[in-house]
């Protein structure tokens, strides 16, 4: 019990490493480095689901799942941005102007996922978050 709460500890101590700045879209790998550590978390928090009070642990669970989803709409618009903003120097000029377009849409997704990540690392909800997984620790360690 001792070792399940210090992983999940050590993985959740991740997540909030790498909060700050999450929300700048002009630099993806915070919000990849973020959404590892929360995939980290997760797997953690799963694999040793039965060192920890059943109650607690699946409201944990379930906001952490919440937040990796956050994370995971905004990390798939990045990636695929980059991937297109890459191709639309090799792609036949004929097709610039249709990636050029897709990439637009896909930066107003990306503001519009970047929207609802925001309340997910606002400060008081990543104290809550904390607080949670805290007492998830701690109830382990008894």
């Amino acid at each position: 019990m001792r070792a399940a709460a210090r992983v999940v500890e050590v993985r959740a101590a991740e997540v909030f490493e790498h909060s700050d700045g999450v929300l700048d879209m002009d630099d993806i790998e915070r919000v990849h480095d973020m959404r590892v550590a929360t995939r980290r978390l997760r797997a953690a928090l799963e694999v040793f689901e039965p060192c920890f009070p059943a109650r607690r642990y699946r409201k944990a669970l379930k906001r952490v799942k919440a937040f990796a989803d956050a994370l995971g709409e905004r990390r798939d618009r990045d990636v695929a941005i980059e991937f297109l903003a890459g191709f639309s120097g090799e792609a036949p000029e004929a097709d610039r102007a249709a990636v050029t377009a897709l990439i637009e849409r896909l930066r107003e997704e990306q503001r519009q996922a970047n929207e609802e990540l925001a309340p997910y690392v606002a400060s008081k909800r990543l104290k809550k978050l904390r607080r949670r997984l805290g007492k998830l620790v701690k109830a382990a360690r008894r």
